[in-house]
């Protein structure tokens, strides 16, 4: 089979591997898509080690094509969104059954069952309630998956921040009740303004930026919950300690480590993703092969106009 494997700065090399074996409770699954996620960008940026290979992909959905003994609930030709934690730009994954969620009848590239499961645990995390007032700064890939999950909730209004105009046109058409452009106008103003004073019940940070997060503390009232949603590379970010500590915030760390915790949220991800109340469409904007890994790192660095998500694609037939 063929694999992606990184071996220098922006440099990945499409190489020949052997199909991996899978054990009694594994499943062998077909690569059909595999979503190229920020996290790994300075992975790729900065390149392993010299004499180093590693080898991305964590975002894979697909198709079973072979099962272990063991492997309970899984069958062959099943059409399946799967957690694996490296390998997953490549044609065939193995994968534990029980990491392997069922994706319903529609397109595999909009079942990518991790990053759903990010979004759908930090808004459990975070629990906005009925009526709250909830801001979303950041209106890319994970902003769009919250902004949607928060509006299952039944939220009074969702307040959605950015630097793109294309973006903040996508959150308009996602039912953004208020869209805000920082570089034109203040979001703390219009927070203020649209919630009488008071600030946002809960804010998403889902930019990995510094100016995001600092933002945060502008626009969440006193006991509102700040969640961080966006992963933050880089150099140290700050806060305003004493400010934040003033306010009282509840801090929502919204990444994940616990495989159990993961794997609800892919269940609960990818049960909304097959029964149709959570879609996916128009946020896979970007399609690659895998002989074209690099470009694909690349557009999702430099962010063109009208990009969302870009993942690499291979054949589902």
């Amino acid at each position: 089979m063929r694999i992606a494997v990184l071996r220098g700065r922006e440099g990945f090399e499409i190489e020949e591997a052997p199909v991996p074996r899978v054990r009694p409770d594994e499943v062998l699954v077909r690569v059909v898509a595999s979503g190229v996620c920020a996290s790994e960008l300075e992975t790729w940026a900065e390149g392993p080690g010299a004499g180093e290979a590693r080898h991305l992909g964590h975002e894979v959905s697909g198709i079973v094509t072979e099962a272990g003994a063991e492997a309970g609930g899984v069958t062959v030709g099943d059409r399946v969104g799967v957690w694996v934690t490296e390998r997953g730009f490549a044609e065939y994954v193995a994968v534990r059954a029980a990491y392997c969620f069922p994706a319903g009848a529609g397109p595999l590239e909009e079942a990518l069952a991790e990053p759903i499961a990010c979004a759908v645990n930090a808004v459990e995390l975070a629990a906005p309630r009925l009526g709250d007032d909830v801001v979303v700064i950041g209106a890319g890939f994970m902003g769009n998956l919250v902004q949607t999950l928060v509006a299952l909730r039944g939220p009074r209004q969702l307040i959605v921040a950015d630097t793109r105009a294309d973006a903040l046109g996508r959150a308009g058409r996602l039912g953004a009740a208020a869209v805000v452009d920082v570089t034109r106008e203040s979001l703390a103003d219009v927070v203020h303004d649209r919630t009488g004073g008071r600030g946002a019940d809960v804010t998403f940070e889902c930019t990995g930026t510094q100016a995001g997060l600092t933002t945060c503390g502008d626009v969440t009232r006193m006991s509102g919950t700040v969640a961080i949603v966006g992963f933050h590379q880089g150099a140290p970010r700050r806060v305003d300690l004493a400010h934040w500590n003033w306010m009282a915030f509840s801090i929502a760390n919204a990444h994940f480590r616990d495989p159990g915790t993961i794997m609800r949220g892919m269940e609960t991800g990818m049960r909304l993703v097959s029964s149709g109340v959570l879609s996916l469409a128009g946020l896979v904007t970007h399609r690659f092969p895998l002989e074209r890994i690099d470009d694909a790192f690349a557009t999702l660095r430099d962010k063109p106009e009208g990009f969302v998500k870009a993942v690499i694609v291979l054949p589902e037939g």
